[in-house]
């Protein structure tokens, strides 16, 4: 078996009326990949607060959010999918523009590769632990 890497990620929760911003994959099914959050790498250098900004960003096409707490960490196993162990920051993030209730998004990845296309939307709060990959972990902390 590989030896598991510990990899800093941030996930990302945009709360608005009482519904979580969330997306899917359109080049992928739901079996596949789910419905989750903007997540993402923390790059060497960036702080988690900014990679949280820089990943809600990239994958929605928005840009105007700011940081309204950390929610807290967790880590996370992804195996078998890829060896090895997120430890995830989480930060609630405000959207101060503006969004449709759907719309078409895609991270084009700094350039390299084909872009990733995403649809992005928004589902109540009671109905997120959907989510993939354990990524509803601190959904409750939203209400503390």
């Amino acid at each position: 078996m590989p030896q598991k890497v510990v990899k800093e990620k941030v996930l990302v929760y945009v709360v608005r009326d009482d519904k979580l911003l969330v997306f899917r994959h359109t080049d992928y099914s739901y079996e596949q990949v789910g419905i989750q959050v903007p997540a993402g790498s923390i790059r060497p250098g960036e702080s988690p607060q900014d990679a949280a900004l820089r990943e809600a960003r990239e994958e929605t096409g928005l840009n105007e959010f700011k940081v309204v707490r950390k929610l807290g960490e967790f880590s996370y196993d992804i195996s078998p999918y890829r060896w090895e162990v997120q430890q995830r920051h989480v930060f609630e993030l405000e959207l101060c523009e503006p969004a449709p209730e759907r719309w078409a998004s895609q991270e084009d990845h700094d350039g390299q590769g084909e872009p990733t296309r995403f649809e992005c939307f928004w589902i109540p709060l009671e109905a997120a632990h959907i989510l993939q990959s354990g990524q509803g972990a601190l959904l409750g902390r939203l209400y503390d």
